[in-house]
């Protein structure tokens, strides 16, 4: 159980890092100025989604730990 707390709580964290860089740091395509004006940093339904299965694989990483 301690390896399975561990990894998610890892997977965890990597899914944060990774939805939060692709909120404020979106990639920009060859074309994207000529689609759209300006930088759309907003959180989209694809960074949102990674943040919340962040943070639920954190907090099921950490009633793990708590276990017994």
């Amino acid at each position: 159980m301690k390896i399975l707390s561990a990894v998610l709580i890892m997977v965890g964290i990597g899914l944060i890092i990774m939805g939060l860089h692709s909120a404020f740091f979106p990639q920009e395509g060859v074309f994207a100025e000529f689609f759209e004006k300006g930088a759309n940093n907003e959180l989209n339904n694809q960074s949102l989604a990674m943040i919340g299965l962040g943070v639920l694989s954190l907090i099921a990483g950490a009633f793990l730990t708590k276990k017994r």
